[in-house]
């Protein structure tokens, strides 16, 4: 049986972007309560809200939503580890 899990960058993608869970509720339409249940894992959202963030980010849902753990953005575009970056 597959898990209800949806996991998501949303916070890490509004932190790079100085974006408060207000200011992105409001590009979006939102309630900005909804940011937070939806970074925190919450709630999942409809398809059309995915596609609405998606748009947002200029980002692949696949790259803001996913069924597993998200590794860290670091990891999977520079295949760094915490082993490589604790030598310095």
């Amino acid at each position: 049986m597959q898990s209800n899990i949806l996991y998501n960058r949303l916070s890490v993608l509004r932190a790079e972007r100085n974006l408060s869970r207000q200011d992105l509720a409001d590009a979006l339409g939102v309630n900005y309560q909804t940011i937070g249940f939806l970074e925190r894992g919450d709630y999942n959202p409809s398809l059309t809200l995915a596609l609405d963030l998606s748009d947002f980010f200029h980002l692949p849902i696949e790259a803001i939503f996913s069924r597993k753990p998200l590794q860290p953005l670091s990891q999977q575009v520079y295949g760094a580890t915490a082993k490589a970056s604790s030598k310095r």
